[in-house]
């Protein structure tokens, strides 16, 4: 009995060393969803301006520009992958990375190679560890990504774009982006979508009625395009990853409290049989005492 006591309060010691590391981990992430979410409120109309910007230069202009014009053949697709560097984060990155398995099949279906870019250790140990091919990796800041990031992803994707998919192998002919929306603080979503070429402007506002603004480009739609498109992507890029840092946070946050939760059921457990142990261990001594002046008792009356 002492040997099972002293086990259930060893356990009792490490459990409670661990919950006080995931209330501070909870802690930690609760602190920085706030900055993050300022981060993406931020970002976001300034990307969903660029997109209606370059919407309107490719809708309205006559420029067959390679990054607005789809390929007549397309064989290659890239997919660009935003998981996080550190794990504890619940099912976060194994949804990011599950979706973009999922936009493979589809490419694939259609006929598409696919060429992996991967931001975030989890992504990259995944591919790694099944031997899969890496066009491109990053990490070491998917919980706090800056533009400086985005526009070094940004500027590889662009450059496999423009590269010609049917004579060069690190060419592509379509970029998609995988990465978990911030909806709330308990729902996040793993998205797949396409970024280039371009195909619709990205818009809640209902269509416009009566007579459509004339648009001219200056010094021409070309060159306006080439301004805007690589903008475009950066912008594009960062904000899908500051979108996943404030999902990556909202789901350690939600896996830590999680785990002290079942942390403190387990101390309670712990304790009930902590108690039970140290009741019987009781018991016994008195039944031992009792048996031993009993013995003696009777013991005395045998010699006399």
């Amino acid at each position: 009995m002492g040997a099972q006591l002293r086990i259930y309060r060893r356990r009792m010691r490490s459990v409670k060393a661990t919950k006080k590391i995931t209330k501070a981990m909870e802690l930690i992430s609760a602190s920085r969803i706030v900055k993050a979410q300022q981060r993406v409120t931020a970002s976001t109309p300034y990307a969903n301006e660029l997109t209606r910007a370059v919407s309107a230069v490719a809708t309205y202009s006559s420029t067959n520009h390679p990054l607005t014009t789809p390929s007549a053949n397309p064989i290659r697709a890239a997919i660009l992958i935003i998981s996080a560097d550190r794990g504890m984060a619940g099912a976060y990155s194994n949804n990011a990375i599950k979706e973009g398995e999922q936009l493979a099949v589809a490419l694939k279906k259609r006929g598409l190679e696919t060429t992996s870019y991967l931001v975030g250790r989890k992504a990259i140990n995944y591919y790694r560890f099944r031997n899969r091919a890496i066009a491109g990796q990053w990490s070491g800041f998917s919980d706090n990504p800056t533009y400086e990031n985005a526009k070094e992803v940004a500027d590889a994707l662009i450059t496999a774009f423009l590269a010609d998919a049917q004579s060069d192998k690190a060419g592509v002919d379509e970029i998609h982006i995988v990465f978990t929306q911030f909806e709330s603080m308990m729902t996040q979503n793993a998205q797949a979508k396409r970024m280039l070429p371009l195909e619709v402007i990205e818009s809640d506002a209902p269509v416009p009625t009566g007579i459509l603004p004339m648009y001219e480009f200056e010094p021409s739609g070309e060159k306006v395009l080439n301004a805007l498109l690589p903008r475009y992507i950066e912008a594009r890029v960062f904000n899908a990853m500051l979108q996943s840092a404030a999902s990556e946070h909202a789901a350690r946050r939600r896996a830590m409290k999680s785990a002290t939760d079942n942390a403190d059921e387990l101390i309670k457990s712990l304790t009930r049989l902590a108690n039970a142990a140290r009741q019987a261990e009781i018991t016994q001594e008195i039944s031992e005492i009792v048996g031993g002046a009993d013995a003696l008792a009777s013991a005395s009356a045998g010699s006399e």
